[in-house]
């Protein structure tokens, strides 16, 4: 039986420029205890859908039909859908920082959570919520009921938000990437998490991912959106193993899973149609490595094959692969020296938590040494809360240790003067994990880009304009959008006029704190590539802090390994991964998720063939 029928949903989102048809008939169902994955780059339509599931999206209008258990979700009314969310339908969202309210504790919260559907004493509420909190995986579950969303790393934010979602023990939970923040051993507990609470309750999970070897991994069918279109969908296993669209097959190409270390990765070229405009014909043919005459003026049919997946193309076979270019890793101009930028040694840092009475001394960092070598690139892995952007801020001199001496070029920070650290600040540049509250939204990306040159009195005029646009042209962006704003650009873009930014002084070093967690796949693969030719180009230093070890091993000469404040191992990318020594490494390592498929597809038998429009999955 059928929790949830999609047929010919539609989503318009009327806008100063014009109408967005961000989800163009979109149809698929979802049966009862299945996991259900929905995959596609940023702008293709997946949380725009699921939003227009759950009614909101006020102001767009929407069409079709929503049926959650034989229930028009799209016919009922306001007050009904509020009965209905949370405690039939509940929803994990991506970004938990702006999700919980920073001016009431977790307990409370998710306290709230249940009393506002359920007649129950706050006693039995705090107790149901301390337990929730403690199967998500929250350590000192009771101490931390009191504790405020800040307190919290990103990762242990996310495990808050599933159990608000999961407290209730909803028949639907739609999880939008719900693991982007976290680790690999905390991402594998919580997809156990969420299949266990699909098994023992008989939940259904819909979870929208850019990273399809978690889906691969977890999810029964798959649907593959882009452009606001449904591409292809199907058996999991079949759809990643044996991809039918060119579009699927071009994101498993994206995926650095996939590669040998030091090969180049193959992204997706070009970039996805404006959905102000829709074109006559296929939405993915201005980006097709496959694409045909008619596939420009014709909507595709849909292929059905014999395992009963479907998939919106007109090619007959598999797709093309493009190969990867291998290139010899730690050669050039990024060749380790061996002489230290970075020598970091005792670091400790300690600070003070809890109101009067309760005041109590917290230890980050406990003890690290750590070199990092001109030229060469080193991995900084481990769970959350382990100290990693911790100890990056420290090394940038942005906190100061407790004890212990960091030397960066020669210098040591802890006896330069202010005059000495603001010529020494140039030699260390940070690119945050998010492109989006990294850059001043309210100023263009010239002068965003171009601070460097001003703060540090370089150049000024039509100088200033000239190298900023040199920047933009160097990251791959358009010299000509120098006066846009950072909202007129896409994430990936975002991501790059951080890292312009970062490179404008040459600095001895850059600081990549999950650069790419946020980006899809075939976006981190274009922002890898750039890093890695910056690189060569430039003979920069990197420290990369990452908890996808896949683009890890991909990226990284070295990797130390971090957990509770201390660094427990380091060694070359190879041996890591090779004979890792630690029982914690060990545990990361299997944590990790598995390639989502290889790089030549195998073709799948077609059976039949169905008009373009209004298929239902």
């Amino acid at each position: 039986m059928s929790v949830l029928e999609v047929q010919n949903l539609n989503v318009q989102i009327p806008t100063e420029d014009g109408t967005i048809h961000a989800v163009q008939n979109v149809s698929f169902t979802v049966e009862a205890g299945e996991f259900f994955g929905v995959v596609g780059e940023s702008g293709s339509g997946k949380s725009v859908m699921v939003q227009a599931v759950l009614g909101l999206l006020p102001g767009a209008k929407v069409s079709g039909h929503v049926y959650f258990e034989g229930r028009d979700l799209l016919a009922v009314s306001a007050e009904e859908m509020r009965k209905l969310r949370g405690r039939e339908i509940s929803m994990i969202f991506q970004d938990p920082l702006s999700s919980l309210h920073p001016q009431y504790t977790i307990g409370k919260q998710l306290c709230e959570q249940i009393h506002i559907h359920e007649r129950i004493s706050k006693e039995k509420a705090k107790s149901r919520a301390i337990e929730m909190l403690r199967k998500v995986g929250i350590p000192s579950a009771a101490a931390r009921f009191d504790s405020y969303p800040h307190q919290f790393s990103g990762g242990m934010r996310q495990r808050v938000m599933i159990a608000m979602a999961l407290i209730l023990n909803p028949k639907l939970i739609i999880a939008d990437e719900p693991t982007t923040a976290l680790d690999s051993t905390v991402q594998a507990q919580i997809l156990n998490l969420m299949n266990e609470m699909r098994k023992e309750f008989n939940t259904t999970i819909i979870m929208i991912s850019h990273d399809l070897a978690v889906l691969s991994r977890v999810a029964d069918r798959s649907m593959v959106m882009y452009a606001g279109n449904r591409l292809e969908h199907g058996n999991t296993q079949a759809v990643f193993e044996q991809p039918a669209h060119p579009y699927t097959a071009g994101l498993l190409r994206s995926t650095p899973a996939n590669y040998e270390p030091g090969s180049k990765l193959v992204p997706i070229t070009g970039r996805p149609p404006s959905l102000l405009n829709l074109p006559t014909g296929c939405v993915f043919a201005s980006r097709c490595p496959d694409v045909m005459a008619k596939c420009r003026t014709q909507q595709p049919p849909q292929r059905v094959f014999s395992d009963g997946g479907e998939a919106a193309c007109w090619l007959d076979d598999s797709p093309s692969t493009p190969m990867p270019i291998t290139e010899e890793h730690g050669t050039g101009a990024n060749t380790p020296t061996g002489e230290a930028v970075i020598d970091a040694k005792g670091i400790t840092l300690e600070y003070t938590s809890g109101g009067w009475g309760r005041r109590r001394q917290n230890q980050v960092l406990k003890g690290i040494d750590l070199t990092i070598q001109r030229g060469e690139t080193l991995g900084l892995v481990g769970e959350s809360g382990c100290g990693k952007s911790t100890l990056a801020r420290v090394l940038a001199g942005l906190i100061p240790a407790t004890s212990g001496t960091v030397t960066l070029a020669g210098h040591e920070l802890a006896n330069i003067d202010h005059k000495e650290w603001r010529n020494l600040r140039k030699e260390v540049q940070l690119v945050f994990q998010d492109p989006f509250g990294a850059l001043n939204p309210r100023r263009r990306v010239g002068a965003i880009i171009g601070d460097p040159f001003r703060i540090h009195n370089v150049c000024s005029g039509a100088e200033l304009k000239r190298r900023v646009q040199n920047l933009m042209e160097i990251v791959g962006l358009n010299p000509e959008h120098y006066n846009r704003f950072p909202a007129d650009f896409s994430g990936g873009q975002r991501q790059r006029i951080g890292i312009a930014r970062a490179i404008a002084l040459n600095p001895s070093i850059v600081i990549y704190d999950e650069p790419v967690s946020a980006l899809d796949v075939s976006i981190q693969a274009q922002i890898l590539n750039l890093m890695d030719d910056l690189q060569k180009e430039f003979g920069m230093t990197y420290l990369f802090i990452s908890h996808d070890l896949a683009v890890v091993r991909h990226v990284c000469d070295r990797i130390a390994v971090m957990d509770e404040g201390k660094v427990i191992e380091l060694a070359t990318a190879e041996q890591i991964y090779a004979n890792p020594q630690t029982d914690f490494t060990k545990a990361l390592l299997a944590a990790a998720m598995p390639p989502a498929q290889s790089l030549e597809p195998k073709v799948r038998k077609q059976i039949a063939t169905k008009p373009a429009v209004g298929v239902s999955a």
